[in-house]
């Protein structure tokens, strides 16, 4: 049996194995307008200067965008088994990063003038763990220390959203200080 043909039986197990756990049923509860009012308020709370009705429809946005895309990246597993069948060819798109330039590009497309969206990304420099990246709103001039993750890949399609700070899960580095970094390494 050849290298590549054992590698290929351990991953196939391993996605049996990831595909068995499914989707838990906490991240597929449908959203209620007690979340999108959850997440208007922490946007709100971003600063004086964020104008309300911009901050209700970047909520609406962050929660309706994330379920379409769902839809549209056929998610029917956790995470890290839909990043298999994508780097596969079996799924089109869903991984972090296309969850965070579409989500980017919608809140974007609003033309909000209270409101930004950064990038994010974690791991970036960890030799064990994969690259996480995400979108982050912030308020108009702030950076995305001072925002929200906005994170549809984490649970599956199931938004997560916290304070940049907060969210202890990942290190968040600011992508265009994690693409100078790498720049600098590969010189």
């Amino acid at each position: 049996m050849t290298v590549i043909a054992l590698k290929r039986i351990v991953c196939g197990l391993c996605l049996l194995i990831l595909a068995a756990c499914g989707v838990p049923e906490a991240y597929r509860t449908p959203v209620g307008p007690e979340d999108i009012d959850a997440l208007t308020r922490a946007i709100l709370d971003l600063g004086p200067q964020v104008d309300a009705g911009e901050a209700r429809r970047a909520a609406e946005i962050a929660y309706s965008y994330t379920a379409r895309l769902a839809v549209e990246y056929q998610i029917e597993d956790p995470p890290l088994v839909h990043n298999a069948k994508v780097n596969a060819g079996v799924k089109p798109r869903g991984l972090c990063w296309h969850w965070a330039e579409d989500m980017e590009r919608r809140l974007d497309a609003e033309r909000f003038r209270t409101l930004d969206v950064e990038r994010a990304i974690a791991n970036a420099f960890n030799p064990v763990l994969i690259d996480h990246s995400t979108a982050v709103i912030v308020a108009r001039g702030d950076g995305f220390a001072d925002g929200i993750v906005l994170d549809p890949w984490r649970y599956g399609g199931r938004l997560f959203w916290d304070q940049t700070v907060d969210d202890t899960r990942y290190g968040w580095m600011d992508q265009q200080e994690v693409f100078r970094r790498k720049l600098d390494e590969a010189r």
